[in-house]
Order: structure tokens, then sequence, then C-alpha cells
């Protein structure tokens, strides 16, 4: 009987052994996760019911929607979610073994018994409102009886044009507008949106900007790395013009065509725009040949009286070119080489006045050509030092500009003592101005005023580091110059 039970004892460990050694078939397993959200809003849904089929178990997502099923057979599932008030969702799963497949219920909202939102009520700014400002809020209220998150869409149309602006996944009851159009009737409307039922649309109000003030100033501002263009009245108040992402300077405006033209960085060139005045339908004039030359900052074109062309200098060489950017012609050429760096039209579109000077900005010269591309008048040259901001009268007599009287020369084109000169073709002399300008400042970028009895220009310091400001004198009165705008650069008075 011993040897009977030995036996029976070792036959039974071999099998055990034998089974220890042999992998039982559906015996892996492997780890499903995932989150149930809300369709379109994705918000978490707490305590939602998941399973599987074939059935594997059953578990309930946490507050942030989240679950984890573990020890799930391999195999192909349809896993399930369930949430009252929801419509059931079914996903496909392959469960691998020892990974973990993660999967995403958005769980829609159920449609029965479902109502839409309330049609949202416009608040601000009034029904009809004028006089808006260019950047205003747009306020509302909306709700829902089920207590459905609401998303907002507002659209926006306006008077001018067909344009169409959309606003889209508001989640409050406000909306922020900026970069209005001055002048411009506004017409918007709010969609609210609970994610289950069709939007519902407001009544439609209007809202009208400011009209845009009466500005005889334009000038430039440095916005972080870029030149903006701005305009402003006898009372110090401003507006922008151009946008503070785009590098625009050297404003000049012709009264004839009421457009203000301007140069602008474009790609590596620059090139010469026209805009209305109050900074839109921005319009690339230049295309061929840009304008170019020594220290982009210190170019300037010209207007001619009637504003359908405009003359401008790339290097040594002057163009003549139709505001439409057409008929682009080459009118003059120095006969040294030097580059010209400013020009400015006769009233009479009779002659030239252009400032050239050598690579470095200095060797400078001023003098005038006639139409017929002949050097008429010498004003200056075989100075040392600075020379710039060239403007004719109105009657072609006299021209205006800027010298530094210390003869200066630098690598950075500093400029100690500029001030400046009146030069009268007639008598064929020029004579400094006595603008009172203070001790240890330059006056620059002079340009005559619409009746030529004051001058406009820049007034810094000559560290050239501290802040320029823009300043008008009226010519013999002393005591007379004062600041019209801080921190401003490239004057233009027509």
């Amino acid at each position: 009987m011993k040897n009977i039970i030995t036996k029976f004892s070792a036959i039974l460990l071999l099998l055990i052994v034998g089974c220890s050694e042999e992998k039982v078939e559906g015996l892996d397993y492997g780890t499903v996760s995932g989150r149930v959200v809300k369709a379109v809003t994705f918000e978490p849904v707490a305590n939602a019911k998941v399973f599987s089929n074939p059935n594997s178990s059953t578990v309930f997502t946490d507050e942030d929607g989240k679950f984890t099923m573990s020890n799930v057979p391999v195999g192909d599932y349809s896993f399930e979610a369930q949430k009252d008030s929801f419509n059931t969702k079914f996903e496909a799963v392959t469960v691998n073994v020892d990974s973990n497949t993660e999967v995403v219920f958005e769980l829609q909202l159920a449609t029965t018994n479902n109502r839409p939102p309330d049609t949202p009520v416009l608040v601000a700014p009034a029904d009809n409102a004028v006089n808006q400002n260019l950047q205003l809020e747009l306020k509302w209220t909306g709700d829902d009886i089920d207590n459905d998150s609401l998303i907002y869409e507002i659209t926006l149309r306006n008077d001018l044009n067909d344009d169409v602006l959309i606003f889209s996944d508001i989640e409050e009851e406000v909306l922020q507008l900026t970069n209005l159009s001055f002048g411009t009737k506004y017409f918007w409307q709010v969609s609210a949106n609970d994610g289950v039922n069709p939007p519902v649309l407001s009544a439609v109000r209007s809202f009208s900007t400011t009209a845009f003030p009466d500005t005889r100033f334009l000038f430039v501002k440095k916005l972080s790395e870029n030149n903006v263009i701005y305009a402003g009245d006898n009372s110090g108040n401003q507006v922008q013009l151009t946008p503070s992402n785009l590098n625009s300077w050297r404003p000049r405006k012709n009264t004839q065509s009421n457009k203000i033209a301007f140069i602008r960085s474009s790609g590596t060139q620059n090139h010469i725009y026209t805009m209305s005045p109050d900074g839109s339908s921005a319009f690339k004039v230049t295309n061929v040949v840009p304008i170019a030359g020594f220290n982009s900052e210190y170019l300037s074109f010209s207007w001619n009286n009637s504003g359908d062309e405009i003359i401008y200098a790339n290097f040594d060489k002057l163009y003549k070119i139709n505001v439409n950017g057409s008929g682009l012609v080459q009118i003059f050429q120095t006969p040294d080489g030097k580059f010209i760096s400013e020009c400015d039209w006769s009233y009479d579109n009779s002659k030239i006045a252009l400032k050239v000077n050598s690579s470095n900005g200095y060797n400078a010269e001023i003098y005038v050509i006639g139409m017929n591309g002949v050097i008429q008048d010498q004003v200056i040259s075989g100075v040392p030092g600075a020379i710039g901001g060239l403007n004719f009268s109105v009657t072609g007599t006299k021209l205006i500009f800027t010298r530094d009287i210390s003869g200066f020369e630098n690598q950075d084109y500093r400029q100690l003592d500029s001030r400046v000169f009146e030069h009268n073709f007639s008598t064929n002399t020029t004579t400094p101005l006595n603008t009172e300008k203070p001790a240890g400042t330059v006056d620059l970028d002079v340009r005559y005023s619409p009746s030529e009895a004051e001058i406009i220009f820049v007034n810094t310091s000559n560290d050239f580091m501290s802040v320029r400001n823009i300043q008008k004198y009226i010519i013999g009165t002393t005591t007379s110059r004062v600041t019209l705008f801080t921190n401003g650069t490239m004057p233009d008075w027509e």
C-alpha cells in the first residue's frame, strides 16, 4: 500500500510540474483606460458607466471623467459609455497583452426633452449708438433652461464693404473689439449654441464709430522695433494710422489726391505705398525698383502738386512713377555716383531739389535740377557734416534745410549742432534761421507750414539717444518755439 501511495504522489508531482511549464490559453491580460467627456465642450463627465461586450467588468468615471479597467483578457471588444441625459457611445477597442489601450468617449447630450437656449439679449452698446470708440466691448446675456453650457458666435458687418467678421468659440458674454474704422456703421448679432439644438440668433443691433478727427500733422513714432505713422491735431491728440507690426515711415500727404504716401519695409526691400488719411486702403506703388540709398530712415520722396506722380531715388538714380504703379521712368542720374538721399518737387512741378551724399552720408550737396535733368542751381556743397530735410516754399523761391555747423562726422551719422537754414534763389544767399534752438540740441527734418509763416521740425539732444520731440516755430517771432508732440520724428504739415 505504501508503495502505491508513493507512486501516486510521484505521478501527481510530475503533472503539476508539467502544467506549470505550459501557458494556459485565454489567461493573457491588458488594461483599458480613458476619459468620458462632453462633445463640443470636452468637459469631463463624472459617474459615467463604462463596460464592454464581450463583458469584462464595469467601472465608473471619476470627477475628471477618467476610468481604468484592469485585467481585461486580450481580444477585440466593443466598449460602451452610458450616462443619464446623454446618448450612449460605443468605441471599438483591441486589448493587447501587458499593454494599456486608451479610449475617449465624446458623449452627445440627449436631444429628447432638451430645450434650445433662450434668445441672446444684446446689452451694449445701445442700439444705434453713435460716436463709439475704435475699441469697445460688445456685451450680451444668454441663458439655457436645461443649464447646458453655451458657446457664442458673433457676426460683425459694416456699411462700407461686404466684409464679414466671425468671432467663434466664445464662452463669456463679452467680446473686445479693436481696430475698428472711423466713421463707420457696424451691425452685430450673437448666436448661442448649447451643443444639442440648432443655434439661436439674437436680434441685430448697430452702432457707429466716431468720425476721423481733423488732423493737420503727420509724424512717426518708434514702437518696439517698428516705425509707426500717426496723425495729430493742434491740441496734441494723436491717432495711429499704420499697424504696429509693420515698419512704416516718412509720411507725406498730398491735398489734391487726399492720400498719404509713405515708405514701408517689404521683405528685404523698402517700397513706397499710399493710404487714405485714416490709414485704410494701403496700396503698394513701387514694385520693380525699390527706394534705396544711404540709411533708409534718412530717405525721402516727393509728390507732384496734382498728386498723380511721385519721384524717388534708388542710390544714384532718380525715378518718376504714377501713383497707380505704372509709368516708371528714370529721370536723372548723379554725374559723380553720389547717392540721392532726399528730393523735393516744386509746387509748379518745374524743378526738383536733391540732396546727394557719399555712401557714408557725408560729402553732401544740395542742388536743383530742371525736369530735363540739367542742374540749374547749386545750393550748398563742400562743407563737412550732415545736411538734410530740404523743402521748397510754395512759390519755389526759397528752400529750407538743416545743416550741422559743427562739421562733426562719425560712422553713426551723429550730429552735434544742426540748425535750420533757408536758401533764397532770387538772391542766391543761404542764411540761418534763428529758431532759438537750446544749446546741446539739434533741429532736424524741417518743413514749412502751409502758410510758410511757421516751420515744423524735430528737436532732440545731440547725444542722439534722448527723446525726440516735434516742435514748431513762428519765423521771426521770439519765444514762439513750442512742442507739438513728444517722442515723434519725420513730421509733415501740408
